[in-house]
């Protein structure tokens, strides 16, 4: 994660500019990139017929759909391109349809990513067709430029509902309201238009399995941990232990010690009530709530929402405070009013650390390897604690080591009519956006 100790230029808005050349080359590319950058062995898509009938009808201007695709991976985006550019066509040949290239989707992407992957990436992300937004605002240039896509685009439009990738290919976050949302204001553009199109949201899963489970590297990386944190190694395998039953103890003791680790940190140091009794996700929690208070308290926010909600209206706090509007077309300030603007940022940035540590650690329970022991599970849950330890020691996460070769599963869901849902949506927007965000929730947990 890039760090901002002097104030910026406020952040400018990277307008969509899709270039089918730019589309071609990176076709040409990924396979060579994800042999490189990803252990994902083979893609298996299961439906692709019901993406490739949707492709039809919105080249026929009877539909416009919203893929919502589920995100617990940043190698997401490959498994996109695989199912666009590869199982939709073929799954369309075998089903006697005839579409027009290209097969591709206009996304939504979180305005930071350029901020630490780099500037490349925002030419890139525009170039095929991506339009930014700033989460934990009303951005309305963001929103505006995301709800003109979806009604008028010449191609569908893909997002993440959950918000951010949370590391667990069997959890699905609480969704955001913004699909819902946005697929409202789909069907209200068409009616204003006098178009016929239908409105509907596709759910998308997505889950990784390794081809073999990898226990020897997650032993290694266990071990690594461990060293770091200070723990003593254990005693020698019994004979007759299974790998997750020799390992979990590990991981399970791992993780009491980070806890207890940081509740002293908040405790001593931030003056944090917390008590070092009950389960290990009740504690966990009121760490998460506390060191998000944290930050509140500088910003002077009052806590509201969700986790994921607090942490996004920290975020852009904290932004506003490191991307000044007076610097976007003066940036040089005089020193006296530059000093304090850079002092500002450093100590927004400061303070920010706090939530990034929630945002890495949020999706973490105490349950998840232990009701359904894998190596899948203990690679996830590890590897999350492995970005937090190397986040709390000032160290990028990322890349993240490759632990073996992966298998990525998409499974297709069932269409979601928005279009039908207009009346109840004129009746009462909340309570329609709401019912929407829940069906979309149960409709992405059904195809785990």
């Amino acid at each position: 994660m890039t760090s901002f100790h002097r104030a910026q230029p406020a952040l400018e808005f990277i307008p969509p500019d899709f270039d089918p050349r730019v589309l071609a080359v990176t076709q040409g590319l990924l396979p060579l990139w994800m042999r490189w950058q990803v252990k994902l062995v083979d893609v298996e898509v299961e439906q692709a017929e019901i993406l490739a009938q949707l492709y039809d009808q919105f080249q026929r201007q009877q539909v416009r759909f919203l893929i919502a695709f589920r995100h617990p991976s940043p190698d997401d985006p490959y498994c996109l391109a695989r199912l666009l550019w590869s199982a939709v066509p073929k799954a369309a040949r075998q089903t006697g349809l005839s579409l027009r290239s290209p097969l591709h989707a206009h996304f939504i992407y979180d305005r930071g990513i350029p901020l630490w992957a780099g500037r490349w990436i925002g030419w890139l992300y525009a170039k095929l067709g991506g339009t930014p937004i700033q989460r934990g605002k009303v951005d309305r240039q963001g929103l505006r430029s995301a709800r003109h896509l979806f009604a008028h685009g010449t191609l569908p439009l893909a997002a993440a509902p959950e918000g951010g990738n949370n590391g667990h290919t069997e959890i699905v976050s609480p969704l955001e309201p913004g699909v819902a949302q946005l697929s409202f204001w789909c069907v209200e553009d068409l009616q204003r238009a006098n178009r016929p199109e239908r409105v509907v949201i596709l759910p998308l899963g997505i889950a990784y399995h390794y081809v073999a489970p990898p226990w020897k590297p997650l032993e290694v990386l266990l071990q690594e941990l461990e060293t770091v944190c200070g723990l003593q190694q254990p005693s020698a395998a019994q004979v007759g232990e299974t790998p997750i039953s020799r390992l979990y103890p590990r991981l399970y003791r791992l993780g009491e010690h980070l806890l207890v680790t940081m509740e002293d940190y908040y405790r001593n140091y931030y003056g944090c009530q917390l008590k070092a009794e009950g389960s290990l996700d009740q504690r966990l929690s009121n760490l998460l709530d506390q060191a998000l208070s944290v930050a509140e308290s500088y910003f002077q926010m009052a806590p509201r929402g969700s986790v994921i909600d607090r942490c996004r209206r920290i975020e852009q706090a904290g932004w506003e405070r490191i991307f000044r509007d007076e610097l976007r077309n003066r940036r040089d300030l005089p020193a006296l009013q530059r000093g304090l603007a850079d002092r500002i940022a450093e100590e927004a940035q400061l303070r920010m650390w706090h939530m990034r540590l929630v945002e890495n650690f949020v999706a973490v329970t105490g349950r998840y390897v232990r009701s359904h022991p894998s190596a899948e599970r203990f690679a996830e849950t590890l590897m999350l604690v492995r970005d937090t330890i190397a986040f709390i020691q000032g160290k990028n996460p990322f890349p993240r080591p490759k632990l073996g070769a992966q298998k990525a599963r998409l499974r297709v869901g069932e269409p979601i009519e928005v279009s039908d849902r207009w009346s109840a949506y004129q009746a009462g927007r909340k309570a329609a956006v709401e019912e929407l965000t829940q069906d979309l929730q149960r409709s992405l947990e059904a195809l785990i």
